[in-house]
Order: C-alpha cells, then sequence, then structure tokens
C-alpha cells in the first residue's frame, strides 16, 4: 500500500499543464494540513485511507463514507450515526466528535443543550452549574450542494485530525465541545458531480477554463435527485436528506452552527458576518457573534495570505438556509463560501493564478478548526446566549398566539407537522375559541371572532418564540429591498391557510397535540350501489385520481360543485360509477384500498340524484382519462422549475410523466414526420406537454417547430406553459396565441443617468423579489378547482397577462393596488402595473387548449397554495375545458 500510495503522490506533483508547459503542483506546501501535530499510528490517514493525497481527487461518496466509518472503528473520540437514506437509497450519515470522557454522557450533554433552549425548565443552580460544565455543542453542514465537492474532502481531513491527532489543541476541542458533522449532505447530487468530473480528467490537469471538466452539463451535481436545492429546505423538511438532518439536529440543538459552501472560482473565500437585509428578531447580539467567528477565520487567512471578504454579500433573511435556520433556533448560524464551482481539480484564475483542489480543501480546513477554537474560546457567552434567546425576554413580537381553523381538507396539517417536527408545541381547542381584535391574514383587518373546535393555536409563550414568528407572522420587515433569495415566506400564505394571529391568548380550553394529524381516510358507506366520490377539495385528491386510472377505473369528474342534502361537494370531484364499471367486483374493498393509499375519504351513494347541482350522471360530468405527459427538460429550462414539477407528479401525484430532453425536441423538428420528433416519441404521442419556466425559449423552438405545437394543439393537445414559458406562449414572444403579456419592467428603475454604484440598488427597487401577492379566483374554472375563492401568489419578476376575451382567466391579482401586496416587497409603481392582471388562464385552440400559470405554481414545494393547478391543468383541464 505504501509504495502505492507515494506512486500516485509522485504523479501528482508531475502532473503537466499544457498550456504552459509546466507541472501543476496540486498539493502545494503552503497548502498543508499542519505537519506538525503528533498523530496517532492506530487511526488511518486519509492518503493511506483513499490511495490519493487529499486534494488530488475526488472522492466518491462510498469511499468517504467508508473512511469515516474506519475512523469511527479506530478513535474513541468518534462515532457514526445515520439519518436516513436518499432517493438514490445512498445512506447518510453523521459523526459525533468528542472525547472519550463526552463520549460516555452523550445522552445527558443532548439533554444538557436541549435544556438550555428551554431557560423555564431550569433552577437557578442547575442553570449555572450547566454554564460552568457543559461543553459547546457545534455542528458543521458540508457538501449540501453536490458540485460544491471540497466540503467533503475538507469534512474528511478535519475528522482525521480530531481522531488522531495528539496535541494539546486538539484535545481542548474535544473535551470543550461536542462536534456534530454532516460531511456530505447531498450525496446524489455529489456523485452526480464526482462521477462526471473524474470521467472527464485528462492525464495533463486542465487549467484551462474553456476545458469541458469545467463546463459540467445540465442539471449539474449542485441539486439532489430531484433537483431541487437542498439548502432551501432546512424548515420544510420537503426531501429525506433534511428531514433526517434537522431531526438529528433537534437531538442536539447546537449553539453553532457553520454550513460549508462553494461559489465561481473567481470568487475569493467569504466568511461572516456577511449583509443585510437581516432577519429583525434575531436577538441583538446576533451580528457581534456572527463577527466575532468571521474575524477567527480570518485571522486564520492572514496568516496564509489567502483572499476572502466578509461583508459584500450573503444576506440571511431567508430562514430555510443552512446559515439561517440555526439562527433562528436560537443558536449562531454561519456560512462560509469557498471558490471553486467548476473548478475541477485545478482551474487558471483570470489573474493568472492557479486555484487547486487541494486549497479549496484547506482553506474549509483552515475555517472548520478556526471555528472550533472560537467556540472554545467563548463557550460559556455561547452558552448564555442560547438561554437568552430562548427566553421570552428576548421575545419582541406583540402576537401571542397564531390560529388555524380546521378544514381537514388543504395543507394545514402539513404545516402543523413540520412545527411539531422543529419542537414547536402546537394545541388544539377543545370548545369554540374567542379571540380579542383578531388579524385576519386574509384581509389584513382586525376584529373580534369566534373559532370552533378543533382549531389548531401555536402559542409564542415558548422557548421556540424565534423560529414561530419568523415562520407565521404575516409580514416581516426588513432593511434593503435588494436580497439573495426571497422577501416572504410566510407559512400560513404559502399553504393558503386561514389563520388569525392575536395580541392575547385565545379564551377557551386547548390540549396539547401529541401527534402528527393525518387527513381523514377511508370508505363512507363502502357497500354503494350506485358510485363512489371523491371530493376534490381535499388535498389528495390527485393522488387518489392517479390510483383509480392505475385500477382500471372509469371516472368522471364534476364541473360544478354538488350536494345530496347531507353532503357537499366541491367542483372537480371525482366519480366513480357502478354502472360505468360493471366489470369490477369487489368495488368496496378496492375503494377502501384506495382511500388509504391516498389518504383521502370516499363516499359510497346509492343514488344520482343529487340535491342541489348536476345527478352524478349528468353531461357537465365528462370522462377524465389518464393523460400521456411530457415534461420539457435539459436547457434552457430551469433546472429548479423542472425537478419540482417532477417531483410533484411522480412523487406525490404519482402520475407518471415523461421527461425529455429539449435538445432532442430540437434536432428533429425537421422530421419527415407531420409531428415534431424528439427522443423515440413523436409530440402527438403525447396528450399534455408541460413546459417549465426558462430563458430565450427560442432557441428550443423556431417557427417550425411552434407551427408543429400549433397543430398538435389544435388536433386536441393540451399545452402548459409555466413561468418564462407563459411569456413566451404569448403574441408578442411566439406568436403561438393571441393573448397579450404586460411588459415587464423589472429593473426599470434605472435610469440613464443612474450612479453605477447605485445600479444593483435601483434595480432591486424595480424587481418584485418573491412577494405574497393576494390572488382572486374563478372558482368556476376547471383550472382553479380545488382551491377556493382567494390565493396568494409568490411573484418573482413583474410578468403578468392582459386579461381579454380570448383569455379565459382563471386567477388574477387583486384590482386595488392597496390590497394586492399581502407580504414581502414590491414597489408601489409595480403594484399599480399588476392589479388586475391575470397569471392563470386558458385559451383554446381547435380541439386544444393553451394553459398559462404565469407564476410559480409549487414554489420548492412549500409554497403549494396554488400548486393544485398545475395538477389541474395537467389532469381535469383536458377532460373540463370545452
Amino acid at each position: 500500500m505504501h509504495r502505492r500510495v507515494f506512486g500516485i503522490l509522485l504523479f501528482s506533483l508531475l502532473v503537466v499543464c499544457p498550456g504552459q508547459g509546466q507541472p501543476v503542483d496540486l498539493t502545494p506546501e503552503r497548502f498543508s494540513f499542519d505537519l506538525g501535530l503528533p498523530y496517532s499510528d492506530e487511526v488511518p490517514a486519509p492518503q493511506e485511507a483513499l490511495g490519493y493525497e487529499m486534494g488530488t481527487q475526488f472522492t466518491l461518496y462510498a469511499d468517504a463514507v467508508e473512511y469515516l466509518r474506519a475512523l469511527a472503528e479506530a478513535s474513541d473520540r468518534v462515532k457514526m450515526g445515520t439519518y436516513g437514506t436518499t432517493y438514490e437509497d445512498r445512506s447518510l450519515v453523521y459523526l459525533v466528535l468528542t472525547s472519550a470522557e463526552n463520549h460516555s454522557r452523550l445522552d445527558e450533554l443532548k439533554r444538557n443543550s436541549r435544556h438550555l433552549s428551554d431557560p423555564a425548565s431550569l433552577l437557578a443552580q442547575e442553570r449555572e452549574r450547566l454554564l460552568q460544565n457543559q461543553p459547546v455543542t457545534v455542528s458543521y453542514s458540508y457538501n449540501i450542494h453536490g458540485n460544491e465537492a471540497s466540503g467533503t474532502e475538507a469534512a474528511m481531513q478535519v475528522a482525521y485530525r480530531l481522531a488522531a491527532a495528539q496535541d494539546e489543541a486538539t484535545q481542548r476541542i474535544l473535551d470543550e465541545t461536542v462536534f456534530l458533522m454532516y460531511p456530505a449532505v447531498n450525496p446524489d447530487g455529489r456523485d452526480r458531480y464526482v462521477y462526471w468530473a473524474r470521467s472527464m480528467q485528462r492525464a495533463q490537469v486542465a487549467t484551462e477554463p474553456n476545458d469541458i471538466v469545467h463546463d459540467e452539463p445540465w442539471p449539474q451535481g449542485r441539486t439532489n435527485h430531484y433537483w431541487f436545492d437542498l439548502n432551501r429546505d432546512w424548515v420544510w423538511n420537503v426531501h429525506p436528506e433534511m428531514e433526517g438532518l434537522t431531526s438529528v439536529y433537534q437531538e442536539f440543538l447546537p449553539q453553532v452552527h457553520a454550513d460549508y459552501h462553494e461559489q465561481g472560482y473567481e470568487d475569493h473565500y467569504f466568511t461572516m458576518p456577511g449583509t443585510t437585509p437581516r432577519n429583525p428578531l434575531l436577538p441583538d447580539r446576533y451580528v457581534a457573534w456572527a463577527d466575532t467567528f468571521g474575524r477567527a477565520n480570518v485571522q486564520a487567512f492572514d496568516h496564509n495570505q489567502v483572499s476572502y471578504f466578509t461583508r459584500e454579500a450573503f444576506d440571511f433573511f431567508y430562514p430555510s438556509y443552512g446559515s439561517s435556520y440555526p439562527s433562528v433556533m436560537g443558536g449562531i448560524g454561519m456560512l462560509t463560501e469557498q471558490a471553486g464551482i467548476g473548478a475541477g481539480r485545478a482551474v487558471e484564475n483570470e489573474d493568472g493564478y492557479t486555484l487547486t483542489l487541494r486549497q479549496r480543501v484547506f482553506d474549509h480546513y483552515a475555517t472548520s478548526f478556526a471555528t472550533l477554537k472560537a467556540a472554545v474560546r467563548n463557550r460559556r457567552q455561547l452558552l448564555e446566549y442560547d438561554l437568552r434567546a430562548h427566553s421570552q425576554e428576548s421575545n419582541t413580537v406583540e402576537t401571542a398566539a397564531y390560529v388555524f381553523p380546521d378544514d381537514d381538507t388543504g395543507y394545514l396539517y402539513d404545516v402543523i407537522d413540520m412545527l411539531r417536527h422543529h419542537g414547536v408545541d402546537v394545541a388544539r381547542a377543545t370548545e369554540p375559541l374567542q379571540l380579542e381584535n383578531a388579524l385576519d391574514y386574509r384581509t389584513g383587518e382586525r376584529s373580534d371572532r369566534r373559532v370552533d373546535r378543533g382549531a389548531y393555536v401555536v402559542s409564542t409563550e415558548q422557548p421556540r418564540h424565534l423560529f414561530i414568528n419568523t415562520l407565521l407572522r404575516r409580514q416581516v420587515s426588513f432593511q434593503d429591498s435588494v436580497m439573495y433569495d426571497m422577501s416572504t415566506w410566510s407559512a400560513p400564505l404559502a399553504y393558503n391557510l386561514t389563520t388569525y394571529s392575536t395580541r392575547n391568548a385565545p379564551e377557551g380550553a386547548t390540549e396539547p397535540v401529541t401527534d402528527d394529524p393525518t387527513p381523514r381516510a377511508g370508505v363512507t358507506n363502502p357497500d354503494a350501489r350506485y358510485a363512489y366520490v371523491v371530493d376534490w377539495d381535499q388535498r389528495h385528491a390527485p393522488t387518489a385520481l392517479t390510483h383509480l386510472w392505475e385500477a382500471g377505473y372509469r371516472v368522471r369528474t364534476a364541473h360544478e360543485a354538488f350536494s345530496t342534502g347531507e353532503r357537499s361537494f366541491g367542483a372537480g370531484s371525482l366519480i366513480v360509477l357502478l354502472g360505468r364499471n360493471p366489470e369490477k367486483t369487489n368495488v368496496g374493498a378496492e375503494m377502501q384500498r384506495i382511500a388509504e393509499a391516498a389518504t383521502v375519504e370516499i363516499v359510497g351513494l346509492d343514488t344520482g340524484r343529487m340535491a342541489d347541482g348536476p345527478d352524478l350522471g349528468s353531461q357537465n360530468n365528462p370522462p377524465v382519462k389518464q393523460p400521456e405527459v411530457g415534461l420539457l427538460v435539459d436547457q434552457p429550462f430551469s433546472t429548479y422549475t423542472s425537478g419540482q414539477l417532477w417531483y410533484l407528479f411522480d412523487q406525490e401525484t404519482q402520475l407518471p410523466i415523461t421527461r425529455v430532453r429539449a435538445s432532442n425536441f430540437e434536432q428533429s423538428a425537421t422530421s419527415a414526420s407531420r409531428y415534431a420528433r424528439y427522443g423515440k416519441a413523436r409530440l402527438q404521442d403525447f396528450d399534455v406537454l408541460v413546459l417549465p419556466g426558462g430563458y430565450r425559449l427560442e432557441t428550443v423552438f423556431d417557427s417550425t417547430q411552434v407551427n408543429a405545437l400549433r397543430e398538435w394543439v389544435q388536433a386536441g393537445g393540451t399545452l402548459v406553459g409555466t413561468e418564462e414559458s407563459a411569456r413566451f406562449l404569448t403574441k408578442q414572444a411566439s406568436g403561438l396565441t393571441q393573448v397579450e403579456a404586460v411588459k415587464d419592467t423589472a429593473g426599470s428603475r434605472i435610469g440613464p443617468y443612474t450612479a453605477y454604484a447605485a445600479r444593483d440598488d435601483s434595480s432591486g427597487l424595480g424587481n418584485i423579489p418573491g412577494a405574497a401577492l393576494d390572488g382572486s379566483v374563478d372558482t368556476t374554472h376547471p383550472l382553479v378547482f380545488g382551491i377556493g375563492d382567494r390565493v396568494y401568489s409568490l411573484k418573482y419578476g413583474t410578468a403578468a397577462l392582459k386579461p381579454s376575451a380570448d383569455l379565459q382567466t382563471a386567477a388574477h391579482y387583486d384590482k386595488d393596488p392597496d390590497d394586492l401586496l399581502v407580504s414581502g416587497y414590491a414597489s408601489r409603481q409595480n403594484l399599480e402595473r399588476l392589479a388586475g392582471k391575470s397569471f392563470a388562464g386558458t385559451v383554446e385552440m381547435g380541439e386544444g387548449r393553451v394553459v398559462f400559470l404565469v407564476d410559480n405554481t409549487q414554489y420548492r414545494m412549500f409554497w403549494r397554495g396554488p400548486s393544485r393547478m398545475m395538477q389541474n391543468a395537467v389532469m381535469l383541464v383536458p377532460a373540463l375545458v370545452e
């Protein structure tokens, strides 16, 4: 083994850069890892286990896990745990690194850390004992973006030192911290990148930026299996990677957390404190602590002459980052950003400097230990910060409680589950509640009101008040309209919930919620003689439709609401007529299976005559058949929107969709076939084609392809465009329809004499950076069945559609600019421009239709309120739009 390692190390020093004819030193001495430290011979070093020097090669995830497991087996300072598996069946692992003594009482130390986040549970004497003796809990998350690959490499080197080093400084870290490490948060994305990067490597390292190794193909490795950015999912826990990680996080509740990233390879290293806007609810001392840790990193970089910056970029406003979630949990959350995305093993920067993977690993290694050492130096003060952040003294919001009436149909239970997952205490009313001067989130007005028994109550008089107020407030104030992500994330708006907030505790009895609520599931009247009905207003009704199709049932859907007299059903409700499915036997039992699988209630009826609305056999209840659905992906379409749509149908709705490369569509547009071909499928083989958001769609659809699309729609196809693709389908862009787009004015506040330094700020003022706008819904339009009469639409940019007779508007922005903005930032000028404009609708074209969804309807799968529009567009609209 030693001969093998020596040969590989020698080769790494002799790799040639063909552009200069000089060797590329992949392991410069300047970036050595604490060579003077003594290490235990019993613990394997990374280069011994992996067969190459750290920084000379990208490590496959399985090999990294194998090495970290070897550390845990060799050292009593290391324990490995798991917190789930990815969609691609990779095990998700974490390490706990601390002294052997601390490991022996780890359960006690975890309980103590949780006690610090619940100050009311501690007596003064016990509190002082913890402050004197409790180690500070520190956690790091590496490689949450798969192609920011130096993180996992650095994690292995950090773990090795903590497992094997025999010096006094390392021992003090082990004694005075409990260090929790997530070495690779996104294994699927990491391996997607690493396998590709290794397959593109040359024997002579490619430092030229134009080489293919620096040009990662779509969808790239940044995202997880479903092309989601996991560093936006810390709060929402849509994906197993983050649900599992935050479960472990809640078990330990660290006082300090650092999230390790990379950025473009022409940048320099970013460390705290960052810039505005910041969450205004954070404790006053947060920024000072962030600066303390940033200065510790700076000191290490000054010593090693590493270039860095600290205050010019990166805000921590959005609470679902790895750098902000810990802060709303009462800790010090921080970000680091190393230059390196796309750099491969080495790349020549614009100034002629060669950035190596080894340096990227070293820089993260250096800040990892600088932050640990700073945490040790400030151990007691960090514990005190934790206590104060969770005390009611730091609760600066006047809201006493948030109240959610339970309608058992929408997304309320998703929110309750999310809150409880993050340690929030939730209660449920056992009798009607009286709310004094309650704020109605829908209208923005205050009044006294009564809510029924069963309503959920979230009091702010509990340790998680910072998290609760950050997530549930209708509007959050901010210092700056130029932000890195979005200007609102209010969960009641995102999930389109009826919500009230009160300044006084509700009057009435409640009881603690001890289990996650679930919608009713089962069959009422399983021995029905005439039909079975699924109310489309239910959260999982689209999934039930998929199951009915899979089981071979002929299904109809209601064009309008109807009622038996005792039970009402919304428009879009699914109807299975027994007389139209005569071959089916044991239908009641099969309906029970489907109800349980989809988590819906199915109602059996003995007659088709309704008390109100159309009878079940009405011609207004047409058959709805399973469509063949195509989703265009690859450039120029958005990875994120494509992934959200894939997830919505594949994971949640469980409806098969075919993902088709846009380049294949383009290459076959001139096929001899009457219709465009892409891949092995013909356009006419699909009933529905979905176009995600994207840019420069004219690179995919020239006039020939637009004509092919028009012919396909006229023959009965349903074409769905969302975000930028919706605008592409307008008169001004492709000319496919006569629908007119409102002029997009994003950035229009930049004038001819705007100062150079002010252009970014002016652009931000002219844009809408993810704000909640109030939408009015035409409840008779099939595109919005199951949503209700209002919806909060998440707005990025200023695009919209002009209402017209040609466009069958399903949803439009509130007509009053004063009422349009519900949460976030939008200028008065933009609100006036958008007021009354359409953001969802359909156009008839021959036998088919074009569906416009201007705003993302399933953003990150947490802005769920409008998502039924996309499901309707694919599943119901082809049958219901005449």
